[in-house]
């Protein structure tokens, strides 16, 4: 029968069928891939607001040809 509670081992690793990950190399993976989906996600949030800058900019009313209307006078007489 084994105890209820065992030691735990000094160097915890993921043990594989071929090898051992250690856990520490696991949890710095884990640790570098969520930094780095933080930063892209702020990044794209820039750009996307950057963007939408840009598409105001473009669609600004003093920037847009003057279109002639027909007045109203010449629809109804016609």
């Amino acid at each position: 029968m084994s105890p209820a509670t065992q030691k735990p081992s000094p160097n915890p690793e993921l043990n594989l069928l071929l090898f051992s990950i250690p856990q520490s190399l696991l949890l710095n993976i884990g640790t570098a891939s969520i930094l780095l989906l933080v930063t892209a996600g702020q990044v794209s949030v820039k750009a996307l607001e950057s963007l939408g800058q840009a598409s105001e900019e473009l669609f600004r009313g003093d920037r847009l040809p003057i279109l002639d209307f027909p007045e109203d006078n010449e629809l109804k007489n016609s």
